[in-house]
């Protein structure tokens, strides 16, 4: 069910502290942790602590987690100081696009320069 914990997403794992992560910022509704696979310099995960399976179901069904992962987008680029030069915020939505954990998350990217980055 949307909004509840799925016993088999990593993500809520993560959230629910039985994976391990490394943690960059903690609200009351997000986590955000170092990919794990980064594709840039900084390469940290925004995820919201309720289980929606993508970004669209996240604004249709909590618009208010999707603002505050948003949010945190910005606040995580400010801290890893990549808000000056530059910086992306992408949601991959769909196994076509490359999104491999369903449960909805956005990739703050940055730390160098992301003009010609597919």
């Amino acid at each position: 069910m949307a909004g509840e914990p799925q016993a088999d997403c990593l993500f809520c794992k993560i959230v629910a502290g039985e994976i391990p992560a490394t943690v960059v910022r903690e609200t009351a509704t997000t986590v955000a942790f170092r990919d794990i696979a980064p594709k840039a310099p900084t390469h940290v995960l925004v995820i919201p602590r309720v289980h929606y399976p993508d970004a669209a179901s996240l604004a249709a069904g909590d618009p208010g987690a999707a603002a505050d992962v948003l949010r945190e987008a910005g606040e995580v680029a400010a801290q890893e100081k990549i808000d000056g030069h530059g910086y992306r915020v992408v949601f991959n939505t769909g196994a076509g696009s490359g999104q491999t954990v369903f449960h909805a998350h956005a990739h703050v990217l940055g730390g160098r320069d992301l003009t010609h980055m597919g």
